[in-house]
């Protein structure tokens, strides 16, 4: 479910304007989440090369491999109207780019390409466009992508209402006597029946692997009084993203020190949404959520950044993490996700997903945050 012509249309233009303003002759895109940004297409980069040939000046050229050309009927990319040059295996795709760049008029001595972009198709561009300087398209794309219109936080707030209901049904699988394991998987299935196309992401991480941050599942049996950090997402057909964490306790915890250290973390989570909002620094809403960790004792366990952002990639700008001046401004959509870890113990996290409005902060994320005994 591709944005709206409209949209496409005038991502392309605002794109192009910024590659410009950048001081950069063209951009080159690979399927990615920044091509579905621009084109509407999905897809993975594969040893044949795809690539969007941006010119600063210049109309876009679609290069593609000719076997792949029928998975763009009925997609917005031929509706945007730009010239799509085909190829066959036995020609050389990227002379085809520097062809394009070349009927453009673009000198061709300084691209943007795009952050995920295979090595075997940077060095190959390289080769064949010896004299341009390759750098990050993220420094062109990044600043658009991490403002969010209208609808794409209804998408993301849909995708937020979905999670939210599998969040609300934990208590069916998280059971003494089952494996981690076990509830990932009915995790899974109930993230795609709610929706979503995929689980990207199932953490379940009982007792002390609850410690460690990007845990996935395991053979572990659930145990009584364990603690448990689920951490599950994925995209809906319009590929923006879910992501939302709970923590859970099989009947009440057997470490004495968690019902003190749960608080901490509650109050560092509410403290960071409420620092949320326009003219505030990334890097001060991270502050905000560590204060009372550091206060409480606990500041070596919080091992991570305080948030992401989050649309089109699970993990994309701004990052609310210490040293990121980046001022907020409204359309900005990311986490706000602190924990506190103790290895060999129990572990934490609480994670709701935030949007920046005109006046202050948006939660995407209803469930309880209290610590759920199941």
């Amino acid at each position: 479910m591709p944005a709206p012509l409209e949209t496409l249309t005038a991502r392309l233009t605002r794109t192009r304007d910024a590659t410009r303003a950048a001081g950069f002759d063209a951009l080159l895109i690979t399927p990615s989440p920044d091509l579905r940004y621009l084109l509407g297409v999905a897809g993975e980069s594969h040893e044949r090369l795809t690539c969007l040939v941006l010119p600063a000046d210049g109309d876009p050229v679609l290069v593609v491999p000719a076997l792949e050309r029928p998975g763009l009927d009925g997609t917005p990319a031929l509706e945007l109207g730009l010239e799509v040059a085909e190829w066959t295996d036995g020609q050389d795709p990227y002379a085809l780019v520097a062809d394009a760049l070349r009927r453009s008029g673009s000198l061709a001595t300084r691209a943007a390409v795009g952050d995920t972009m295979p090595a075997a198709h940077v060095l190959a561009l390289r080769d064949a466009l010896p004299a341009c300087q390759q750098e990050l398209a993220s420094m062109v794309l990044a600043p658009l992508r991490m403002r969010k219109d209208s609808a794409e936080i209804a998408a993301l707030a849909a995708a937020g209402k979905a999670i939210d209901r599998v969040h609300a049904r934990m208590g069916e699988w998280l059971r003494v006597g089952r494996t981690e394991a076990q509830v990932g998987a009915d995790v899974a299935a109930a993230i795609v029946e709610e929706g979503h196309t995929a689980a990207t992401f199932v953490i379940v991480g009982s007792g002390p692997n609850g410690a460690s941050p990007h845990h996935d599942v395991s053979a572990r049996v659930l145990q009584p009084g364990d603690l448990v950090v689920v951490d599950i997402g994925g995209p809906t057909p319009e590929g923006y993203f879910s992501d939302c964490t709970r923590t859970y306790c099989l009947d009440e915890p057997t470490a004495a020190d968690v019902a003190a250290g749960y608080a901490v973390l509650q109050a560092a989570q509410d403290a960071a949404v409420a620092a949320v909002a326009p003219g505030v620094s990334a890097q001060q809403v991270d502050a905000a959520a560590r204060v009372p960790i550091t206060d409480a004792g606990f500041g070596d366990r919080f091992i991570h950044r305080t948030g992401h952002g989050i649309g089109l990639d699970v993990h994309e700008q701004p990052y609310i993490v210490a040293g990121n001046a980046l001022v907020l401004e409204a359309g900005m959509v990311f986490s706000i996700e602190p924990g506190i870890y103790f290895p060999g113990r129990w572990g934490a996290r609480i994670e709701d997903i935030v949007v920046v409005t005109d006046s202050g902060v948006t939660r995407l994320n209803h469930r309880p945050r209290e610590l759920a005994v199941l």
